[in-house]
């Protein structure tokens, strides 16, 4: 039971489908579909091919356009170095100063210099008492007391 009648422009219009069948066919539309799905895969296929083989023509050119740019492990630079932990480098040094300071060992050996502890140096020092400019220079320091030298020569050679 199909229903046609005429429209306002005179064309036939079939009432009995309940849509136009002359604007747009359903064969049409599933082409054109097929047709749109198949062109996405051919130009996803093409990308991924040249993405391939633009990644490996790269990366076995290796020119390097930076020449500042770092490449591998980091090349330190010469000594001396900038501090990178301080505080630690300072707690280090104390701790090695402190040692040598509380400890005996020999400063030349060949001139039987030793170093002695300071707590045993001010013990030592206490017990002797100081040098003072009165006091008589012993013979085998060959040394001249502080107070008792003027511009590095000592007070009789000054006076003369």
């Amino acid at each position: 039971m199909s229903t046609e009648r005429i429209g306002d422009g005179g064309e036939t219009i079939n009432a009995g489908r309940g849509y136009e069948t002359r604007d747009l066919s359903v064969r049409a539309s599933i082409l054109f579909g097929v047709f749109l799905l198949l062109a996405a895969v051919v130009v996803h296929l093409v990308v991924w091919v040249l993405y391939v083989h633009f990644g490996t023509e790269a990366a076995s050119t290796d020119i390097r356009r930076y020449p500042l740019a770092q490449v591998g492990r980091p090349v330190l630079p010469p000594e001396p170095r900038l501090q990178v932990q301080p505080r630690e480098d300072l707690k280090a040094f104390r701790r090695q100063e402190d040692a040598i300071l509380s400890s005996y060992g020999w400063v030349d050996r060949n001139t039987g210099v030793v170093r002695i502890p300071v707590d045993r140096a001010m013990q030592l020092t206490i017990e002797r008492g100081l040098l003072s400019a009165q006091d008589p220079v012993p013979p085998d320091s060959g040394n001249t007391p502080p107070a008792a030298s003027r511009s590095g020569r000592p007070l009789e050679a000054a006076r003369q």
